[in-house]
């Protein structure tokens, strides 16, 4: 990024208007100038929350209930190897995929990019289906595939809509609205579970018939995502449209990528969004080893509620004024994530060192043994979504634009896919969960600065705006 731009302001591409070609009637009217609208015509269903309810409940239907089954322990099934195998696999398709997410937004419009990013996802579920109950592996690799090809799209196209169609003073709410619709999935995935599996007091695999409710639902989120209205036709609530031209020539899209990399903002959120990726193969592993079905069960059920909680707890603390300044509010939750999050990955590395000596088998009948385990499962959660609120909160803050928010999406999206992956990959060798453990806490002492300085940017951008704002009052 140049460096007489201010770090955290966009820009439209160079050529923007000269470029704009093959443009259908729906695209002219998407491309136009914003223009307000009076607010008592206003449709529900064009208003910016009524697209967060579609966008969360196909994040309930889709990566909602594939984290549910993940919630289980690596997929409810009895071999950690072969789901952390086709995990990995599955990101790794992802990773690509996310980073085409804005060139396949750019020709079809982000309400069928969201409906086709949904497809894969019960194709997974059938894959862990059809190896739960004949013990096959290839469909678990081939839905493995399919979803990580459909997923990259959904990841980078939910996360643009989550961001940047809702009104600056809303998103840290309307992202944590996002995350409940998505964690509810395994709210309703763990009951499910939960269930079916209330008796089974030993470890190994989920009963076959979990999947099937899970199936089922999965097809749903293909014809929510068709309810979603393309940018140029949500009003907000102050009655302006949202600006996000189709028809970009793929080069400008390209440059556009590629300075939007290379900006202050975006490294800043690497390191932090690479923790985020690497260490979400650790939980499901953790329990699969050490918890019986029925608390594996529990497990993926206390994901969803403490997930919520954590992703609430972020979002509240930077958008509802406790404070005036939204400096303050920035800093203070950036503290007590960094506290939750330090603390929970210092407790989980004096836990596993114990566990890899005593390997227990965990179930809610000892309390005594129980708690202690399981209450690091939940902690850790806690402090793992307030950080993917925050991220997405920073994201956010970058751009009013859903065009470069689905950029942004987009490449911190592919960044996380291939850190997924990679740790995916390694616990698959196996990896001892001492190491794993060890490793989650060390890059999270790394991105640790990283991220501080990334709240400054944020915070120096509110300081601009309150000074724009008031040089403003004053000049009129």
């Amino acid at each position: 990024m140049a460096s007489n731009q201010p770090v955290l302001e966009s820009k439209e591409p160079p050529g923007y208007d000269v470029e704009l070609q093959n443009t259908s009637p729906e695209r002219s009217s998407e491309n136009s100038a914003t223009h307000h609208v009076a607010k008592g015509h206003v449709p529900f269903f064009r208003s910016t929350l009524f697209q967060i309810l579609v966008v969360g409940s196909c994040a309930f239907c889709a990566p909602g209930i594939w984290n549910a089954m993940n919630g289980l322990g690596v997929g409810g099934s009895q071999s950690p190897d072969l789901v952390n195998a086709a995990n990995a696999l599955l990101y790794a398709f992802m990773t690509v995929t996310c980073f085409s997410g804005p060139w396949l937004t750019n020709i079809i419009g982000f309400r069928w990019t969201l409906a086709i990013g949904s497809i894969g996802y019960p194709l997974y579920a059938a894959g862990l289906y059809v190896n739960n109950k004949t013990g096959a592996t290839w469909f678990v690799y081939f839905g493995a595939v399919a979803c990580g090809i459909s997923a990259g799209w959904f990841w980078s196209v939910e996360g643009a809509i989550a961001t940047g169609y809702p009104e600056s003073h809303k998103r840290g709410r309307y992202v944590a609205t996002w995350f409940t619709f998505r964690n509810f999935g395994n709210v309703v995935g763990g009951s499910i579970s939960l269930a079916l599996n209330v008796d089974r007091t030993e470890s190994g695999s989920v009963g076959y018939q979990t999947y099937l409710a899970f199936i089922a639902i999965q097809c749903l989120g293909f014809f929510i995502g068709l309810l979603l209205s393309n940018p140029g036709k949500v009003i907000r609530d102050d009655g302006t449209r949202i600006e996000a031209p189709r028809g970009i020539n793929w080069r400008v899209e390209l440059r556009e990528m590629w300075r939007l990399m290379r900006s202050r903002s975006i490294l800043l959120l690497v390191p932090l969004f690479w923790y985020y990726g690497w260490c979400q193969a650790y939980p499901g592993t953790y329990l699969a080893t050490y918890f019986t079905v029925r608390s594996r069960a529990l497990g993926s059920l206390m994901f969803a509620f403490s997930g919520t909680l954590g992703t609430w707890l972020s979002g509240i603390l930077v958008d509802v004024p406790w404070v005036k300044s939204r400096q303050t509010r920035a800093i203070v939750t950036y503290v007590i994530i960094a506290s939750l999050n330090s603390g929970s990955w210092i407790w989980a590395v004096y836990i596993q060192n114990e566990f890899r000596y005593t390997k227990p088998v965990l179930d809610w009948s000892n309390q005594s043994t129980f708690g202690r385990g399981f209450g690091l499962y939940v902690f850790e959660r806690v402090s793992v979504s307030m950080v993917e609120n925050y991220i997405y909160w920073c994201i956010s803050n970058l751009s009013d634009s859903p065009g470069d928010q689905i950029r942004y999406s987009s490449l911190l999206r592919g960044i996380e896919t291939a850190a997924v992956c990679i740790g995916f990959g390694v616990q698959a060798i196996p990896t001892p969960l001492i190491a794993t453990a060890s490793i989650n806490c060390g890059l999270w002492f790394f991105a640790l600065p990283f991220s501080y300085y990334a709240t400054r940017q944020v915070v120096r951008k509110f300081r601009e705006q309150e000074k724009n704002k008031f040089e403003g009052v004053h000049s009129e």
